[in-house]
């Protein structure tokens, strides 16, 4: 087990009176982490919260806030997105940071799209694709190819050039990651060239064991590539260290933990949903579980989960016991 690349995800809360104090904090989390030698700092992107709803506005922020470290989204769901629209937003943040872009995408409708109606359909939704398609073409409009043929121009008072999307960004189709919870999911992102990202939510499909699933994900993933490119896998896991934390914060972790043990002894729904067990403990005690997880062997980058709702301190504390006790003893090495 060699850790040579730790990323942290953050959810990015704010309170509904005052956004722009949550979004300020996670930007600092951002910096923070850069400043403890983290590799990858990643934002969840979600719609209808209090969080972050455009990934790529926040991360045009977080290219002016940072130098070295990767920025990442995880994930963009591409039912919500215009796809070639999304794809010019992207390549203009991924060319202000200098190559640093991540981008995390899943498929399926949107999920609050019947409550959004006309307000975000401009059809009938039984007519849209929301499948892996729509994730595809993203990757198409983001490719370096001339649109048209060769006597297609656009005329402008910029003057006449070939169309393209703009900005292109070189490699940013390298960095497309796809968030894999399901079989069919992982092999579809093995065979069309896409990162794989791992996090605490799987289906269960022919276990309900959450590691034994997770493994053979992997193992699946790894089948469905093809022969000359070894994709990135990433794993997400909800880590909690008390080290550096007062006696009243460890109480308050140790709480959230125990709300959250359920959902974990069965799979849930008809999806059969299973869901990761949080590691909320000293550094020895999760260093002990991480060493006896199945699936870290078959990665090489791990990424930590930070919980919803937690205070910037406790972020910063969680980080920093993090990036001092826990990964070091995995292999990492920070930059």
């Amino acid at each position: 087990m060699t850790i040579r690349h730790l990323g942290f995800l953050t959810p990015g809360n704010y309170a509904e009176a005052d956004p722009l104090a949550g979004l300020e904090a996670a930007l600092k989390l951002f910096e923070f982490g850069e400043k403890l030698g983290f590799d990858g700092a990643w934002v969840r992107q979600r719609h209808l919260e209090r969080g972050v709803s455009s990934a790529s506005t926040f991360l045009a922020a977080a290219t002016q806030r940072t130098q070295r470290i990767e920025l990442g989204a995880a994930v963009i769901q591409m039912g919500y997105e215009n796809p070639f629209r999304l794809a010019e937003d992207l390549a203009t943040v991924d060319v202000l940071s200098r190559g640093r872009l991540q981008v995390g995408l899943s498929a399926g409708a949107p999920l609050h799209g019947a409550l959004l109606g006309n307000r975000f359909y401009d059809t009938a939704p039984n007519t849209i694709d929301f499948t892996h398609k729509r994730v595809g073409r993203l990757r198409a409009n983001l490719e370096d190819v001339l649109l048209g043929d060769e006597d297609t121009f656009v005329e402008s008072a910029g003057g006449r050039v070939r169309p393209r999307v703009q900005p292109h960004a070189p490699g940013l189709v390298d960095r497309l990651w796809y968030g894999g919870g399901s079989l069919r999911s992982v092999e579809w992102a093995g065979r069309n060239g896409f990162n794989l990202l791992l996090g605490n939510v799987l289906s269960g499909e022919t276990t309900d064991d959450f590691l034994q699933a997770q493994s053979g994900l992997i193992e699946r993933y790894r089948a469905s590539e093809e022969a000359l490119r070894k994709g990135r896998v990433a794993l997400g896991r909800v880590i909690v260290p008390l080290d550096s934390a007062d006696a009243a914060t460890r109480k308050r972790y140790r709480e959230f933990a125990a709300g959250r043990i359920e959902r974990t002894l069965a799979p849930q729904g008809e999806r059969r949903t299973l869901f990761a067990t949080d590691l909320v403990g000293s550094a020895d005690e999760i260093l002990e579980r991480l060493r006896k997880d199945p699936v870290l062997p078959h990665v090489s980058e791990l990424r930590a989960e930070l919980p919803y709702n937690f205070s910037s301190e406790e972020y910063a504390q969680i980080l920093t016991d993090l990036s001092a006790r826990i990964a070091p003893e995995l292999g990492w090495h920070a930059r």
